[in-house]
């Protein structure tokens, strides 16, 4: 389905390109989703304008009026804090559009207090950079069936997509958002093992990120359940029953779970007015 349209030429705005907008353009671009010049992007910081426009081609723009005015689908990539006064800013003229948040805890209700575009939310992460993005999209009071199709369009290109109520969004936030850092954290610590068991320490990092990544593939292909792969790996009385063992006395499985628990509730603390 193309967004094309005589009126607006520019097929996606970003309002922000911080880590997570610009992890996204970076995604889209390498799906080939859209042209580089089909992206408009306003971002205050001139360093990161400046960087962005000369790693992506895309088109850039000093002012959000000059997204809102240009775009046909508008992303805000912002801090929680200045989500609805961009909204705000921007309402006279998008009354039309459809506007996808990327923020964290900014409620559609509130954001559909400010403006009367037709809001929705999206929780995304880093690795769709790489188009391996893990996504929820949450539909708003206004939301069409277009609207719906084109946000899957565009996060498909990415990765993959979920829909979800809106109340499950800071959980998503938790284990989807904030999920990387946490995988991230268990290859350093399997590359950490294996170093202290006498590997090189480059050696050990690209066994462990291999290693993490072709479980997560396996997962992912096989359709088991995480129960069932892990029986696949344990011999009763060898190395992984012992590894595991030391893993529950420690409660490594349940410091992950609190992990989630614990950035769920700070997404919830984000909303405006908390």
């Amino acid at each position: 389905m193309s967004l094309q349209t005589n009126d607006l030429r520019y097929r996606l705005g970003f309002i922000g390109g911080g880590k997570l907008a610009g992890a996204v353009m970076r995604g889209l671009l390498r799906a080939q989703f859209c042209a580089p010049a089909e992206i408009l992007v306003s971002e205050p910081n001139e360093s990161a304008r400046a960087s962005l426009g000369e790693e992506l081609g895309i088109s850039l723009a000093a002012e959000n009026a000059e997204v809102a005015k240009g775009a046909e689908v508008i992303l805000i990539g912002v801090k929680p804090g200045v989500v609805l006064t961009v909204v705000e800013g921007i309402a006279a003229a998008t009354e039309d559009r459809l506007i996808i948040s990327l923020a964290a805890g900014v409620g559609v209700a509130s954001m559909e207090g400010e403006g009367k575009a037709r809001f929705m939310r999206a929780m995304t992460n880093t690795p769709a950079a790489v188009c391996q993005a893990a996504t929820a999209i949450a539909r708003g009071a206004r939301t069409t069936k277009l609207d719906l199709e084109l946000a899957r369009e565009i996060f498909l290109a990415i990765g993959t997509v979920v829909e979800v109520e809106e109340n499950q969004i800071d959980a998503v936030t938790a284990l989807a958002g904030s999920g990387p850092a946490f995988v991230y954290t268990m290859i350093e610590a399997l590359a950490a093992g294996g170093a202290n068991c006498g590997l090189p320490a480059g050696v050990s990092l690209s066994l462990a990120t291999q290693t993490v990544r072709g479980a997560a593939q396996l997962a992912l292909e096989s359709g088991l359940a995480p129960e069932e792969l892990r029986q696949m790996v344990i011999t009763p009385g060898g190395t992984t029953a012992a590894g595991l063992a030391v893993m529950e006395e420690r409660g490594s499985a349940n410091g992950i779970s609190a992990a989630v628990k614990a950035a769920a509730a700070r997404a919830k603390q984000l909303a405006p007015g908390t």
